[in-house]
């Protein structure tokens, strides 16, 4: 069976990589490995003799037999090295030690489920392994209400893919297809997606393309997976567009392919695809978004650092969605005066007008940071392209500290930073504990097991914060580095952190039921500075029109623009005594009058007039 693709066909027949039980009762194993030489592959299981495998075209090994139930263990003998399975489903032992054959059936209970719209999504970040005590998907679950009360319709799950140890953020992944088994393994993320659809939330899963953990990398004997040509911050790039690059996209198509498939996984978020390197006609990631949206509907979002909207455009790259950091590096200046870095590039309410208006603060002109132009125009683009957050795991974990803003700012602040990205015309994503104010930190944790690793990655975490005024770094491989990242028990909760939960709840449900609000277009959204330190929104849609007002000085009372001709009902303000505030705006508004705002504060109106 082949499927046509920017005219180039796929051969889906041959998406099989890894040990699949069949119908008839035997086991299929299948791996490319045209780097194995004279010898040939041998297929290794525990006090059984090694069995030649079929040599097919492409550098292909198969072979077929009876008898080999779920759970077990396998290995390849390749070049002359035992190697574990490339495409292994589960690496129960960690990252060096053989394969186990899983099986696929499961009996889901999510027919009901249908993936909403991606206008529909807010997106609630986590790590599994710190979200509860326990670490595990398992452990999510009981959470799942919790988030849909919140308001949230889509958990993305950082990358599961088998890393090294125990702890890790999942980006040191060395098995694409493996689940990382101190998380529960690949029934315990069935189980967790099955439970998420049944509870009415999407899932999007991050996978990582660009590159692949140093520890229990064994790909690179079996084939070419890796090209000097380039280099990523992180290690050797993956060879997308070299001599038998064919079989490389092909073996991360077919795992996007599985994560949406067999998973059921509605979304995926490709991390840092700015370290993609391919100079190919057909982009690697062009065909694997085309192919996911066909063969499966699942949504492809892009993580890149380019401000180049071509990744969205269908002629483009083709992803549905895209981060974009311009937000929060604007909203993080405004609120904590920090300029070290790449937050040199931004400055006052005119550049977060521009954000809300534009999706890019820079859209071509000159970065200082970079010390070149920058980005290009979102012209044409929605609003529903753009996933923006005032906090990800990335911001948050990429300081020394691991500071949140709840370390750094205000109780009004707080609310402040919900309110600017809740209401704008993008998609937005809370990370894990931002909607009550956790002040546990979120650091950068491994658990690797090579010494002279260990040592590399900790110089590396101190020359990387060389830009910013930090000068302690917490160690990576210290366990307690991992252990303070979890989160709080509802239980513990404070006063006002229950106060900001709800608060956020409240943002929520108004994004959700005002139709100016939830109607996502820039084409639609007048954002204009008002004074050095205040800005004012305007959303409208065809059945309504609603009006944002953000003040960021810390002395408030200064006007904050005249409200547009009309009548104006108040739906929230930061400032009110319900939300612990020294008192706010009116609750409605006539004719072209001054609006005053509290310091550090945001209220929202709809016309009814």
């Amino acid at each position: 069976m082949t499927t046509a693709l920017a005219g180039n066909p796929i051969d889906t027949d041959r998406l099989r990589l890894g040990a699949r039980c069949l119908a008839d009762g035997r086991c299929e194993f299948r791996v490319w490995a045209p780097g194995a030489g004279a010898g040939g592959v041998q297929l290794q299981r525990i006090g059984k003799p090694a069995v030649a495998m079929e040599a097919g075209s492409g550098g292909y090994y198969s072979l077929r037999l009876k008898d080999i139930p779920p759970g077990t263990r396998y290995s390849y003998l390749v070049g002359g090295k035992t190697r574990p399975d490339p495409a292994s489903r589960y690496q129960p032992d960690g990252v060096h030690s053989p394969s186990e054959v899983v099986a696929a059936t499961f009996v889901w209970t999510d027919d009901a489920w249908a993936n909403p719209p991606l206008a529909q999504y807010v997106l609630y970040e986590m790590h599994t392994g710190t979200f509860s005590a326990a670490g595990t998907f398992d452990a999510v679950i009981p959470r799942l209400p919790y988030l849909k009360d919140l308001g949230v319709t889509a958990i993305e799950l950082m990358p599961v893919s088998q890393f090294p140890g125990g702890r890790n953020w999942g980006y040191d992944g060395v098995f694409p297809f493996a689940v990382q088994n101190t998380y529960g393994g690949p029934a315990a993320l069935k189980r967790l997606v099955n439970a998420a659809h049944r509870a009415g939330l999407a899932v999007v899963l991050d996978v990582v393309y660009n590159h692949l953990g140093p520890e229990g990398n064994y790909l690179r004997d079996f084939g070419p997976y890796f090209i000097d040509r380039y280099k990523t911050p992180w290690g050797d790039a993956l060879n997308f567009d070299g001599p038998d690059s064919d079989e490389v996209r092909q073996f991360f198509i077919e795992n996007a392919l599985y994560w949406t498939g067999e998973f059921h996984i509605d979304a995926l978020r490709l991390d840092a695809i700015h370290a993609i390197f391919d100079s190919s006609a057909l982009r690697f990631l062009q065909e694997l978004a085309t192919t996911v949206r066909k063969a499966t509907g699942a949504y492809v979002m892009a993580e890149s650092d380019l401000n180049d909207v071509r990744v969205i455009r269908p002629d483009g790259l083709a992803c549905d969605a895209l981060w974009s950091d311009s937000l929060h590096h604007v909203l993080h200046v405004l609120l904590t005066g920090e300029h070290d870095g790449y937050y040199q590039d931004f400055g006052g309410v005119a550049d977060l007008a521009k954000a809300y208006n534009e999706a890019f603060v820079y859209s071509g002109q000159y970065s200082k940071f970079r010390r070149r132009r920058h980005g290009n125009s979102t012209r044409g683009a929605r609003g529903e392209q753009f996933v923006v957050c005032a906090q990800n795991h990335d911001q948050i974990g990429n300081r020394a500290q691991g500071d949140r803003l709840s370390a750094l700012l205000d109780f009004e602040s707080l609310k402040l930073a919900a309110g600017a990205v809740i209401l704008s015309p993008f998609l937005p994503l809370l990370f894990m504990g931002e909607e009550y104010g956790e002040t546990a930190p979120f650091l950068y944790f491994t658990s690797h097991g090579d010494d002279d690793l260990i040592e590399a990655v900790r110089r590396g975490r101190q020359e990387e914060f060389g830009a910013f005024a930090w000068q302690e770094v917490a160690d990576p491989q210290a366990e307690v580095t991992f252990s303070q990242c979890r989160l709080t028990p509802q239980a513990s909760w404070t006063p006002r952190q229950r106060m900001l939960h709800d608060f956020y709840r409240e943002l929520l449900r108004i994004r959700r039921d005002t139709p100016a609000l939830a109607h996502l277009s820039m084409e639609r959204t007048e954002a204009v500075p008002v004074g050095e330190h205040c800005l004012r929104m305007r959303r409208w849609c065809e059945t309504g029109e609603a009006m944002v007002v953000l003040e960021f000085s810390q002395a408030g009372g200064a006007p904050g623009g005249t409200c547009p001709a009309g009548r104006w009902r108040k739906l929230i303000d930061s400032a009110d005594s319900k939300w612990d505030g020294p008192g706010g705006a009116p609750e409605s508004l006539t004719g072209e009058i001054g609006i005053v705002l509290a310091r550090r504060s945001l209220a929202v109106y709809e016309r009814v007039g």
